[in-house]
């Protein structure tokens, strides 16, 4: 339930970053970009790991095993999987969430994101990952941190 409200965020952030966008260019103001205006998406406190990926991507085939074997050791971490080649409203939401984490040309998949950290590539991501989730697990352990 709690990865369905937080897809449902990110969609609906979205969504008024492209209205807002629309708006402004068709209103005569250019100045109002989806890089400007992106700011306003919301790439969440850092808790949900962010998998972007193609459906035939070899490359995105190669890191999958990999999330499968973190989301076995830490079960508690929320990883969500968002395929951008075939899925319009997964490729907004991947745009976006770029641009709101100061990323200004889209890397290309397989693609990970925590809060503002990108990680790009089937070599980075097993390489970088595993640290990054095992902060979250001890930030949930102890908030303060």
């Amino acid at each position: 339930m709690d990865k369905i409200i937080k897809i449902s965020i990110a969609v609906f952030a979205v969504i008024a970053v492209a209205t807002v966008a629309f708006i402004s260019i068709t209103s005569g103001n250019a100045a109002a970009t989806p890089a400007t205006t992106a700011a306003a998406v919301d790439i969440g406190d850092g808790s949900t790991v962010y998998f972007f990926y193609g459906a035939e991507c070899p490359h995105c085939r190669n890191v999958e095993p990999f999330l499968d074997n973190l989301s076995i050791k830490y079960p508690d971490v929320d990883i969500e999987r968002l395929e951008v080649w075939h899925n319009q409203t997964n490729e907004q939401i991947y745009s976006a969430m770029n641009a709101a984490a100061g990323v200004s040309s889209l890397p290309g998949v397989p693609e990970v994101i925590v809060g503002k950290v990108v990680l790009v590539g089937e070599i980075d991501i097993p390489a970088q990952l595993e640290p990054l989730v095992q902060a979250l697990e001890k930030k949930k352990v102890n908030p303060a941190q």
